[in-house]
């Protein structure tokens, strides 16, 4: 079989397709390589004294493990120098971060959540990286955060890196979703499959049900069905999934279908939900639906919610289309 680098893949892409210029194809090589140092850090482990705690918290609250802010860091120190972007915006710090003078500014914005599901670090189950990639506005000047308020529609590029038994690359630029996996050996990205697709219907679910008794009557409603298996009104008996990196929980549900859920409840009304619109949910929801799949808030779709804070919280339902669409149509009942 003839091996298709990345590299390749992106130049050959935008010969038939005109959809990834060159600055496009450059920013996403820096953001794999980038990847694939962070999987190189996440690889060696204790040896590489990277695990346990910073004892810092991000701007979330939550306490950040070394790896976060050492992920955080590549991602920073890779994107900067390259002349491709106008600034970031990342998941475990408050605001963007424009691109030193020094450097050239370009015309893209980029947001990512460095490291998702930092509570696997250290017990060696998979984790991963997530990234979203905007156009800035024309006639920009400075970057401000205003600039990031695009709805996930906007989106050019999403994608996602898991660093599991093998590290994998998941992208896609709006013309369906691919997958490269890091040949260790010779360092590069190599594609691996083309074109995935979500099955329409499932039989396997993926929400944390500790929450059972804070979530709200459509969540529960729905989920009794499930346990209900055969006898219930769904007629199929369902097995639960949770591995608590939605990576890893995602690349399941792209590989074989499922519905991923991690809906608001109770414990704090004001509180929309737990996962990042910009950094977790959106780029999700543009690579689910790209795979034929859907994605939504409970009452709409993910990539038409207008932004109006960076670290904007949002209940999450994606995967398998049919099972999304029933969740939701029992939120809007």
């Amino acid at each position: 079989m003839k091996r298709v680098s990345l590299t390749q893949y992106l130049v050959e892409e935008q010969r038939l397709n005109n959809t990834i210029p060159a600055e496009l194809r450059l920013l996403i090589e820096v953001v794999a390589r980038a990847c694939k140092t962070i999987s190189h850090a996440v690889g060696k482990g204790a040896l590489g004294e990277v695990l346990g705690s910073a004892e810092s918290e991000n701007v979330q609250g939550e306490v950040q493990k070394k790896l976060d802010i050492l992920s955080n860091e590549i991602l920073l120190e890779a994107n900067e120098w390259g002349g491709h972007l106008a600034a970031m915006a990342s998941e475990e710090m408050e605001s963007i971060h424009p691109i030193p003078n020094r450097y050239p500014m370009g015309e893209y914005l980029l947001l990512f959540d460095p490291l998702d599901g930092s509570s696997n670090i250290d017990v060696n189950v998979s984790i991963g990286t997530i990234f979203s990639v905007l156009k800035a506005r024309d006639g920009m000047d400075a970057p401000t955060e205003q600039d990031f308020m695009q709805a996930g529609s906007k989106q050019v590029a999403a994608g996602y890196a898991v660093y599991g038994p093998q590290t994998m690359l998941v992208l896609t630029t709006g013309n369906g979703v691919n997958c490269f996996t890091l040949d260790r050996e010779m360092g590069s990205w190599v594609l691996t499959e083309r074109d995935m697709k979500i099955p329409e219907d499932t039989q396997e679910f993926s929400i944390n049900s500790s929450n059972t008794r804070h979530w709200y009557p459509p969540v529960t409603r729905y989920v009794n069905e499930m346990l209900a298996g055969k006898t219930g009104p769904l007629n199929k008996d369902y097995n639960m999934r949770w591995i608590a990196s939605m990576v890893a929980d995602v690349h399941r549900i792209l590989n074989r279908g499922g519905i991923f859920m991690y809906p608001a409840d109770a414990r704090d009304p004001d509180k929309p939900g737990k996962l990042r619109l910009m950094y977790e949910a959106n780029p999700m929801a543009m690579i689910v639906e790209q795979a034929g799949g859907a994605a939504t808030d409970g009452r709409q779709r993910m990539l038409d919610i207008e932004p109006t804070k960076l670290h904007q919280r949002v209940p999450v339902f994606l995967g398998s289309k049919n099972e999304v669409e029933r969740v939701t149509q029992y939120h809007q009942e």
